[in-house]
Parts: C-alpha cells; structure tokens; sequence
C-alpha cells in the first residue's frame, strides 16, 4: 500500500496502482514503495536491503529514494519517478533470476557428463547382474547387486553442483549491492589478472572538492567568505567546490554586485562594496595584477593535482584556493586488496600528465595512461587483450560504455550512466570500488566451490559403484545393502547443497576490517596562510632601486668651500674636525689654497 496525496487528501492505493508523478506520504518505520525524488521533509533511510550498508543514509529534500528501503525517522513526501518494474528493486530481482537462469561454461561440462552418466550406470547394472550370474551366484544376489549399483549412482550430485552454487553466490552478491548478470560473467570474472579504471567518479568522488585555503594577508574564512560570496553567481563546479566548503564552515554569505563572467579567465563582481576578481593568471594581468610572487605556490599545488585560482580584491592579491577530484576514502584499501590478490592495476584517465602522475603518487597503481579520449579507452582495453591478459574494465560513464563492452568483463558503478550499466556484465550499486573487489573474489569463492562440487559427485560415484558392484565381495565378504545405497545416494546430494550455502559465509571487503565509503562526509581543507614577501607591483623595486641612485648620486656630489681666516696648521685642523664631525660629510681641507673640499 502506498500513501499518494491527491488534491491535498492522502489516499491509501495498491503499489502497482501508482504511477509516475505521483506524490507520496511516507511515515516512520515505513518501507518506499517506488523509485523517486523527496519533495518535502528530512529523514534516513535503510538501504542495507540494497546495498548491504547497516549505517543509514541520511537524506533531504531533492535527494533520491529508493524502492524496498525502510524510512527510519521523519515523515516525508516524495515524488514517483520509477514505478513497477522499472524500480531499482524489480531490476535487482530481474537481474537475479536471469543470471540464475543462464548456465556457466563449466556446468555444460556437467550436463554432458550427467547426460551420458544415466546409460552408463544402466549397462554397469546389467553387466553386474550376468557377471555374478556367470560367477553362479544366486538370481536374487544378482539382482540385489544390479539395484543397488542403480540406487547408489548419484547423477542429482552431478546436475546440482553448479546451478546451486551460482545461485547461492548471485544471491550474496545482490545481497553486498553486486549484481552479476549471467553465470558465464561469473565464471570469466575469476580468471580477470588486470582491471582497468576510469579514474573520475570510480577511483575519485568524481567532482572537485575544496583542499587549500591560502590567504594572504588576512584570515583564511575572510578569504573563504569573499569567494564563495562571489562564486554564488558562477555555474562552474569549481564554484560549486568553493561555495560549499564555505557552508561547511558555517560561513554566512553576501551577495554579488556587478558580477561579469571572463571567457576562458574568471569572474569578477563586488561584494560588499570591493571588486573581488577570481581566476587564472591571465584575469590576474587583465586586472593588471601581478602574480610572479606566488608562482611557486601554485606550481606545487598543480603537481598535486589541484587546480589553483587566484583571488584579488582592490587591484591586490588576498590568496588561492586550490580544488581537486578527490580519491575516495576506500579506494587505496581496494587496490592494496586487488594486488593481494595478484591482479594487474590500470588507471586510464582524460586528465593531463601532470594530474594523472599526482592522481596515482600514492595509489598502488601499477601504470596509468593520461590525456585517455574515449575511444581510447577501448584501444587500450584491446591491446592488454592482445597481451594474453584477462581483462576487467571499471566506469561509470557514458564514454566507458565501449570500454566495458570491449572488456572480457565490464563492471559498472551503481551511481553511474544507465548506457554504462546496460554494457556491463556486473553492476555495483554503490559507487564503492570496494564492490569490484568483492565481486572478483565472489566469483573466485563460487567457482572454487562449483570445482569442490564437482569433485566430490565425480569422487564418491567412481568410489561407491565399485563397491555397489560386489568389488569388496570376494576379499571380504561385504555387499552393499539398496537401503544403505538409498541413504548414501541422499547423501551426496545433501553434501553438494550444503557446500554450496557455505557461500553465504562471504565475506564482502566492504563489510571486513576496512574503512567503509564516506561520500557525504566533510573534506578537511587546508588553510594555511602565505607567509610570502608579496609586491603587488613588481616594477616598484626596480623604480626604487633608481631613485635610490639617483639619490645617492646626489648626495655624493663634492663642494668646494672657500674658507677665510686660517693663518697656521691648527687653523686647517679646527676646521677639517668641524666638517668630518657632520654626519656623511667628508672634508679635506687645503691651508695654501684656503678651500675645503667637500662630498
């Protein structure tokens, strides 16, 4: 049942009934019904039915829900976007029940094993009963012999072993927020060496974040409240970055006056009262403002992979703020556990050599390749192929759907493009790359289990037809009883099951020892202020250092003094101490001549 409000009355309606559109009332303690997007209220959700995630999502107005999900607290509206099959939970079921419908490479090895095994074991009976009628046993012995080799033969164990084994694995998958396909994705998954990343949204947040706050000459949440203030008006996701970090920190904003967008350079505007100029370094010169000075600083911060932008109020510099994609919190765990695992890591990125090389610093990435357009990636994919690799492409985007096409498995993330998810063979609900790690070693366990299997319905049908055949007969004196056989034939078939459900122990990455996925948490920003000697004109030095010159110069002219009255020696000294006594005056005095030279 669904609370829809129509013409400001709730009304309680089947869930099939509902339709797009709709507006719909959700109380504490209450399952979402369909797909869709909160209109009004506050609450958290329990997604751990989805995405195996215990902790509850917070969620606002504009913020997506999802079908199958419990309201924790709070009564919301929201409005149905997906409903019917279309939800994400009809998906899931869907996707379940067709991977469980398709057959893994390795169980057509099975089925023709199982579908010869029933003749065989009906010829191994009959040449058991002539053999012991030949030896001169009695008929009924015979017989006994001859039904007991058909009742212990096990064909179930044989034709059991995989499809029970991919479902229990599909299951727990879907369980961790991993949605495998088809049971031959499954199967190729677990022999992947090398995976490929798209770096942005999948290794990254997949939007900027602000990292550095460097004021000059003022405090850095002045610096911050002057750029938010003015990046209010911007549409550019550095803007987003900015403003956001601002809110963060509580700051209280003011409005922009004036405000003018610079192609290719930056914005300006006033606030409160103050041209503030925000942008790259050719802003900077049409503002006529130097930033020779501070060179240095955002040389670094570019090799960190941040983007830098300068911010000048009044015609002078107040700081830099850097932004940058950041790695997400899980994702150096996940590529220490792919290396574990001994698989091959590839970065591909659209980023410039700079970024990228600072992106993969202090990642366990064994190589990336840079400035990667999207029809790249699939050249790229082709040749690790041709390298005898087995490859895994991981994105997230419309320009990877080649990619993951092209990949002997394409693993998509949950949050990403709908033509990314649709050339996938697994989907990650979460945008966790902690998820691909758990589908590799999902697979791993399941097909080691589908192997276990196997081996056991192949070990006990050689061990035990023998023996159902009279071959302990003529040592020992022993014969199998056709009850005995009933119970060891239902035996096998119950081993073979239980092996299987011991996939329900996995244990996904995301829910063992590691950090889980924070992608609503606060980033820590650095503020630092520049303790820098900052000339806001650089040609004023050099104007000083002339008129120091030219200072000096006249200062260092030499008069000639014309002194009279000086009749002996001590006449020429009292005089020559009398001028040396001024400060920076230096004098030479001549008695003959009666002048005193001067500098």
């Amino acid at each position: 049942i669904a609370h829809v409000i129509k013409d400001g009355q709730e009304a309680d309606v089947p869930v099939e009934e509902v339709k797009t559109g709709d507006l719909i009332r959700i109380r504490p303690g209450e399952s979402i019904p369909v797909d869709g997007v909160i209109r009004s209220g506050q609450t958290s959700l329990d997604e751990s039915a989805l995405t195996g995630e215990s902790i509850p999502v917070e969620k606002a107005e504009g913020d997506k829900v999802i079908s199958a999900t419990i309201n924790q607290r709070g009564t919301i509206e929201f409005e149905a976007t997906k409903v019917g099959e279309n939800t994400t939970i009809a998906k899931i079921i869907a996707l379940v029940e067709d991977a469980n419908a398709t057959k893994a490479p390795i169980q057509s090895i099975a089925d023709k094993v199982a579908g010869i095994f029933v003749p065989i074991v009906i010829g191994i009976a009959i040449l058991v009963f002539i053999f012991w009628m030949f030896m001169g046993e009695p008929f009924e012995f015979a017989l006994r012999l001859a039904i007991t080799v058909l009742v212990i033969s096990c064909p179930c164990a044989l034709g059991l072993a995989t499809p029970v084994a991919i479902m229990a694995g599909t299951g727990k998958g879907a369980e961790n927020g991993v949605l495998i396909k088809s049971a031959e994705a499954l199967e190729i998954l677990h022999e992947i060496d090398t995976m490929v990343f798209d770096k942005t949204g999948t290794i990254t947040e997949g939007k900027p974040y602000v990292t550095d706050v460097l004021p000059l000459n003022m405090e850095g949440k002045d610096l911050l409240y002057k750029a938010a203030s003015l990046e209010t008006a911007s549409e550019q996701p550095l803007a987003d970055a900015i403003v956001h970090a601002a809110k963060d920190l509580e700051i209280k904003l003011s409005n922009v006056e004036n405000f003018e967008a610079v192609t290719g350079m930056g914005i300006t505007g006033n606030i409160d009262g103050k041209k503030i100029a925000a942008g790259n370094k050719k802003l900077m010169k049409k503002e006529g403002i130097s930033v020779e000075d501070l060179l240095p600083v955002t040389e670094k911060l570019a090799d960190e992979g941040k983007t830098p932008m300068y911010f000048a109020e009044e015609g002078r510099l107040i700081g830099i703020i850097a932004a940058a994609d950041i790695v997400k919190n899980t994702s150096e765990s996940a590529l220490k556990r792919l290396k574990e695992d001994g698989v091959h890591r590839v970065l591909l990125t659209g980023d410039n050599e700079r970024t990228a090389k600072a992106t993969v610093k202090n990642l366990p990435i064994d190589e990336y390749y840079a400035d990667v357009l999207p029809e790249d990636k699939n050249d790229v994919i082709q040749k690790l192929q041709e390298g005898n690799k087995k490859v895994a492409m991981v994105g997230d985007g419309v320009n990877d759907a080649p990619a993951l096409a092209r990949a002997d498995v394409g693993i998509a993330i949950g949050a990403g493009t709908d033509v990314a998810i649709d050339s996938a063979d697994v989907v990650l609900i979460r945008s966790d790359l902690q998820d691909a790690v758990t589908a590799l070693e999902l697979s791993r366990a399941t097909i080691r289990n589908i192997k276990q299997n196997l081996f056991w319905a192949f070990f006990y049908n050689v061990i035990f037809i023998p023996v159902a055949a009279g071959a302990l007969y003529p040592a020992f004196g022993i014969t199998l009883n056709p009850m005995f056989a009933a119970a060891a034939m239902s035996f096998s078939s119950v081993f073979v099951v239980t092996n299987a459900l011991r996939l329900r122990k996995f244990h996904s990455l995301s829910n063992d020892k590691y950090e889980q996925y924070k992608p609503e948490e606060k980033k820590e920003i650095n503020i630092e202020p520049l303790n820098i000697d900052y000339n806001p004109n650089p040609n004023s030095k050099k104007e000083e250092g002339l008129n120091n010159k030219k200072i000096m110069e006249e200062t260092n002219m030499k008069k000639v003094m014309h002194i009279e009255g000086m009749t002996c020696g001590h006449c020429q000294k009292r005089v020559e101490d009398a001028l040396n006594s001024i400060d920076g005056v230096k004098a030479e005095v001549d008695l003959a001549a009666k002048i005193a030279n001067v500098e």
